[in-house]
């Protein structure tokens, strides 16, 4: 029997590859795969709305490099920082050129590419818990994974796919959801969590301002108020297994990130606010450096001295050139001209005009959530430039898509 394999099949598989590669922990190799896979899939037709997104990540890079003349950082660092600092720009480009290849359809294979993760995952978790003998949240984590942005866009996809025109059989649809909602699940990853409530809030049309969505964002405000006070009430503790922990992570998450003084003699304080430390490192550094290092950033290669060795990973280190934060990260590399452009990219996620089409509102509706997600993103996770992020490719192939779709709308106007 002869099997014939469609036409973008190579395609599908390169998206694949390049979404499930940062799954493995390996920068080296996702650097290595996104870059091939980039050439491979090369355009030299780029539309206004993506070369918008990619003059800034690529004028935060060149500012960068620029920075690094004034300082003498170590080669190793500085390639280090060209391949971190550049994600994004091959992330977009990656996924705007696939979905030109993948054309309609781009978000059916996104789907199963959702689905694929997902069921990977589930074993990975079965595999722990039975081989292992993994018994609590950190434990599973460490094995299976922290989190999946991906994931979590491929379940609002399908909780709406009406609104994004994917047509599945009932049964089928409800078994990809319940797979993917259960691996999603099993990350129990706060930054996930908020991605797909805000998400959700998004297509729901909630972040249109209106009394209805000043209602519900109201009602969920206040309930986020009577969760975190119960949680406090509870108290859960630091060491705690299965769900205490998870409650505990809760428990810390709003000071975590915003807290302005650490005791670095209270272990306790110092563990549960540890991005704080980085950003009040990052901004005493750069301060003490001058007003021309916190204008264009100290370049590629520089570091933040933490004055302490600290296990971070499995290494011990007291020197970081990469900081949770995003915004501080930029700021670090490329001063406060790469903070303002970086706010402009995420500004840019939102500015979409209206269309006859509603796909086309169904798919600004997903990105304007995605803007409002980002903020947070950057702020906790390094958004786009985080090692194990998938989201550039992702929103390269949705810019793409709404684009595709606009044309073929208007190709069918002319042709009726």
């Amino acid at each position: 029997m002869k099997v014939t394999l469609p036409k973008d099949f190579i395609y599908q598989i390169l998206l694949f590859v390049s979404v499930f590669v940062p799954y493995l922990n390996n920068y080296e190799l996702t650097f290595c795969v996104w870059s091939l896979a980039t050439l491979i899939t090369f355009q030299n037709k780029l539309s206004l709305e993506i070369l918008k997104h990619l003059a800034c990540y690529i004028s935060i890079f060149l500012i960068a490099v620029f920075s690094s003349f004034w300082y003498d950082h170590e080669a190793y660092f500085i390639i280090r920082d060209i391949t971190y600092i550049s994600k994004p720009i091959i992330g977009l480009l990656l996924g705007y050129q696939l979905a030109k290849k993948l054309n309609a359809k781009t978000l059916k294979v996104v789907v199963i590419i959702g689905l694929l993760i997902a069921c990977y995952h589930i074993y990975i978790i079965l595999y722990s818990v039975l081989f292992y003998s993994v018994s609590n949240i950190n434990e599973l984590r460490y094995f299976a994974g922290f989190f999946s942005d991906f994931e979590v866009y491929t379940l609002i996809l399908l909780v709406f796919h009406d609104k994004f025109e994917l047509h599945y059989p009932r049964k089928k649809l409800i078994l990809y959801i319940i797979l993917i909602g259960f691996s999603t699940f099993m990350y129990l990853a706060r930054t996930n969590f908020i991605q797909f409530l805000i998400l959700l809030i998004a297509m729901k049309g909630f972040l249109k301002i209106n009394v209805k969505s000043i209602t519900v964002l109201a009602s969920i405000v206040l309930l986020s108020i009577i969760g975190y006070a119960t949680i406090l009430y509870i108290n859960p503790k630091r060491n705690g297994e299965g769900l205490e922990a998870f409650l505990y992570k809760i428990k810390v998450a709003p000071i975590e990130p915003f807290k302005t003084k650490i005791k670095r003699d209270d272990w306790k304080d110092f563990n549960d606010n540890y991005r704080s430390y980085e950003n009040i490192m990052t901004v005493r550094q750069m301060t003490n450096d001058g007003y021309k290092s916190l204008i264009f950033g100290q370049g590629l290669g520089s570091q933040i001295d933490l004055k302490q060795k600290l296990m971070l990973g499995d290494m011990e280190l007291r020197f970081i050139s990469i900081l949770h934060n995003g915004f501080m990260t930029v700021l670090l590399k490329s001063g406060l001209i790469g903070v303002i452009l970086l706010i402009i990219s995420i500004y840019l996620i939102f500015i979409k005009k209206k269309s006859q089409i509603p796909l086309v509102n169904n798919l600004n509706l997903l990105m304007i959530g995605s803007g409002v997600y980002m903020i947070v993103s950057y702020w906790v996770f390094m958004g786009y430039y985080f090692a194990a992020d998938t989201k550039s490719i992702f929103f390269g192939l949705i810019i793409c898509y709404r684009e595709l779709v606009l044309k073929e709308s208007k190709v069918k106007n002319e042709y009726d």
